[in-house]
C-alpha cells in the first residue's frame, strides 16, 4: 500500500481498497442498493486487505482489525500490531 502511494499510484490504490475491487459481498450489496434506489450501503473488507494482513503476519507482525470508527470519529481504523 505505501509503495503504491509513494509512487503516486492513487487511482490504483483507490481501486484496491474500494468496494468495486474484490469485495464480492460488498459489490452484491451495492448492486442491490442501487436496484432498490437506496443510496446508503456498507462495504465489506476487500480481499486485498486480507492479503495485506497475511503478508504483514508473514513478517512476524500480529495484525488484527479491532473496530471501524463511527462517523465523526477521527480515529479511523484501529489496527493492533504486536
Amino acid at each position: 500500500v505505501w509503495a503504491l502511494q509513494a509512487y503516486g499510484a492513487a487511482y490504483t490504490l483507490q481501486e484496491i481498497l474500494t468496494v468495486k475491487s474484490d469485495d464480492v459481498v460488498g459489490r452484491t450489496k451495492v448492486y442491490e442498493a442501487i436496484v432498490k434506489g437506496d443510496d446508503t450501503f456498507e462495504a465489506g473488507i476487500p480481499e486485498s486487505f486480507n492479503v495485506l494482513v497475511k503478508e504483514m503476519r508473514s513478517l512476524g507482525l500480529n495484525v488484527e482489525l479491532k473496530s471501524i470508527a463511527e462517523e465523526g470519529d477521527d480515529d479511523g481504523l484501529q489496527i493492533a500490531a504486536e
